[in-house]
């Protein structure tokens, strides 16, 4: 009897593999933009004037069918004109100057690629040392936080990855190194960033408990089919402790909350897996925030020339509703009075299964 061959296991692309670095003249002259260009010295340098506009990356519809490509082969290095930082107060009191925009990554219900193309690949803004220098002084006006509220009790909190995930960046440059040491020195302040990716080299940075680091969870198999070039659920639970040990304080994102059949019963199952993957010491420290899925009628268009599947659990119009957004575009979220309902029963089964998990907000 003739034994059966296995199928060769084929190795999984590396999430980045830059061979095209597209830059501004003055951020490739940086000492940042030195520091990441000698990292890929056999990538082919582009000048470009501004790092906005590339058509061959941002806004042509074609790229669409070879989106992962480009994010995993192509690298903007520019300079971030406005250093700025806005107030939020519902995950961080202020969204801090952007070191980066765009992700290698490509879950499917991603707001970023609205707004930046479609194959959106990382961006490094490399005049770091502005956008710290500022963040310091910002801290400094703010004084001591006055009360307590949901983003924290004692620090005035500041989201660092609003369109990127700061994970990946630390791969790329070290802005993130910079932004935790920066915080690792204020009184008043902590970082805070949500990623779906678990770079290990982030423990070596020693926070000292001013970096909020956001695990974003899904259940399992929903992750599978959505979270696209991601570290599988598994690996983030498992990485939890370690960023605890190493000196972050470790939140979790319940987002999005995708609503579908059996959908109660694989947030249970996740619940009971965070339990079992953390020790007392992380479930004591730990908070959540729950976000339910808001789509979009631009990302569904473009999400049907390369992942189709996904938009069988993304675009449901019979569970949802249609919302004008501020820059016109049509929004879709889950129906309003059955989105509360929705809630309750999540916010329930935690209070079930996770107890010890506090939740800071949901919507």
């Amino acid at each position: 009897m003739t034994t059966p061959t296995a199928a060769p296991v084929r190795p999984t692309p590396p999430l980045l593999d830059i061979t095209r670095i597209y830059a501004e003249p003055a951020a490739l002259a940086s000492p940042r933009g030195q520091q990441v260009a000698a990292r890929w010295p056999d990538a082919e340098v582009v000048e470009v004037a501004s790092h906005w506009r590339i058509p061959e990356l941002h806004g042509d519809e074609e790229n669409v069918r070879r989106w992962v490509r480009i994010k995993r082969e192509a690298l903007v290095l520019g300079e971030l004109k406005t250093v700025r930082t806005r107030p939020n107060g519902r995950s961080a009191d202020f969204i801090a100057p952007s070191t980066s925009n765009g992700c290698a990554m490509a879950c499917a219900y991603c707001y970023v690629p609205r707004h930046k193309g479609y194959s959106n690949p990382v961006t490094v803004f490399t005049n770091i040392d502005q956008i710290t220098a500022h963040l310091v002084r910002h801290a400094a006006k703010q004084g001591v936080k006055p009360e307590p509220n949901q983003c924290d009790p004692t620090d005035w909190v500041y989201d660092l990855g609003e369109n990127s995930d700061c994970s990946v960046d630390a791969m790329i440059s070290d802005n993130v190194a910079d932004l935790v040491a920066t915080f690792r020195s204020l009184p008043n302040a902590k970082a805070s960033f949500a990623t779906k990716y678990v770079n290990r080299d982030l423990l070596d940075l020693d926070p000292q408990g001013r970096t909020r680091v956001r695990f974003s969870l899904m259940p399992e198999d929903t992750a599978k089919l959505l979270d696209i070039r991601t570290s599988p659920v598994p690996e983030r639970l498992a990485a939890i402790d370690a960023f605890v040990e190493a000196g972050y304080e470790v939140h979790v994102n319940f987002s999005p909350v995708v609503v579908e059949n059996g959908w109660l019963a694989r947030w249970a199952d996740l619940l009971d897996a965070l339990g079992d993957a953390t020790s007392e010491r992380t479930r004591a420290q730990l908070a959540c925030e729950v976000i339910f899925l808001t789509h979009n009628e631009q990302l569904h268009e473009v999400n049907l020339g390369w992942h189709a599947k996904a938009e069988d659990l993304l675009w449901q119009p019979r569970l949802q509703e249609t919302k004008r957004s501020q820059n016109g575009q049509l929004n879709v979220r889950y129906a309003w009075r059955a989105k509360q309902g929705y809630v309750e029963q999540l916010l329930a089964l935690i209070e079930e299964r996770a107890p010890w998990c506090t939740v800071r907000y949901a919507f």
